[in-house]
């Protein structure tokens, strides 16, 4: 089921199926969220839980039970319940089944709120642990941003901007999807990336940590339309997509990928969240568009 939003000078559409936003357009009509295509890639903006990315060889030990669950986890692929919803918004909510229970042993309460602004909009996560034992989890997103956004635009026309100077460098995935350990190669150039389909044919995927940024541009070299990110509430941020492919898919992480040497303890994965029984946490990012 998808539900419409809209306001002054937005119109939206959620999507029940993935708890996902899945258009965004402004009052001329352009469209902000990649449509899918599978000769790319079906998605459009998945939310990634209870994992982020790959584990290693498919499983991780969650309390002792080795537990198998497909690249960023259960959710996408989940029917949410819409528990709450106006013109400009709606509230979508994702509990434990059997299904889920099979993968990941434990009781949850992910509920989504996505909410138009006056010139973009918001996701929350907030995430409960209705049950009687710690819950681990990572939590992130993965939205697909139209990239170029008008005819007569190419990919390349694009950069990246972060709102402070930054020259960190990128984690590498080895063939697997898994973070190789202690790899790393300098991408960041006073806080700029400028968009080229060859570093994602040789890197797949963009991935920082550890930067004083809390906020990144995509837009138009010359032209500088196109959107902003805030992602405070996320300690890891991520750019993909493939080669070719006319869209770039900006990710707040709250954890990532397993790590080639890592223990295989869930609770030992990099940024992985921990709440103690009866205990509640947000986590908010927001899209802004640029004229």
């Amino acid at each position: 089921m998808n539900i419409p939003l809209s306001n002054s000078s937005l119109t939206a559409a959620v999507r029940t199926r993935g708890g996902e936003l899945v258009s965004l357009r402004n009052r001329e009509g352009t469209e902000y969220i990649w449509q899918g295509n599978p000769a790319f890639w079906s998605g459009q903006n998945p939310i990634l839980f209870p994992i982020v990315g790959s584990l290693k060889d498919g499983r991780v030990d969650i309390g002792g039970r080795a537990c198998e669950m497909g690249r960023h986890g259960f959710a996408r692929q989940s029917e949410f319940t819409l528990t709450d919803q106006g013109p400009d918004f709606a509230v979508l909510e994702l509990r434990e089944s059997p299904e889920t229970l099979a993968q990941f042993p434990y009781p949850f309460v992910l509920q989504v709120r996505h909410q138009l602004l006056e010139n973009g909009f918001s996701t929350t996560f907030a995430v409960e642990n209705p049950g009687p034992e710690p819950l681990p989890f990572c939590i992130g997103a993965h939205t697909a941003i139209r990239c170029p956004l008008f005819p007569g635009e190419r990919f390349e026309d694009y950069e990246l901007t972060f709102d402070q100077p930054e020259d960190g460098d990128t984690l590498l995935l080895n063939s697997r999807g898994l973070i190789r350990g202690g790899g790393k190669e300098p991408m960041l150039h006073s806080g700029k990336v400028t968009l080229d389909y060859e570093a994602f044919r040789r890197l797949d995927t963009l991935i920082f940590q550890g930067l004083r940024s809390k906020r990144v541009s995509l837009r138009h070299k010359a032209a500088g339309r196109g959107v902003a990110l805030d992602f405070q509430d996320f300690p890891m941020i991520a750019f993909w997509t493939k080669p070719g492919a006319p869209f770039l898919c900006m990710e707040p992480w709250h954890g990532c990928a397993a790590c080639t040497g890592e223990s295989g303890r869930f609770q030992d994965k990099p940024h992985a969240v921990t709440l103690a029984p009866d205990e509640w946490k947000e986590f908010t990012y927001t899209f802004t568009l640029l004229p």
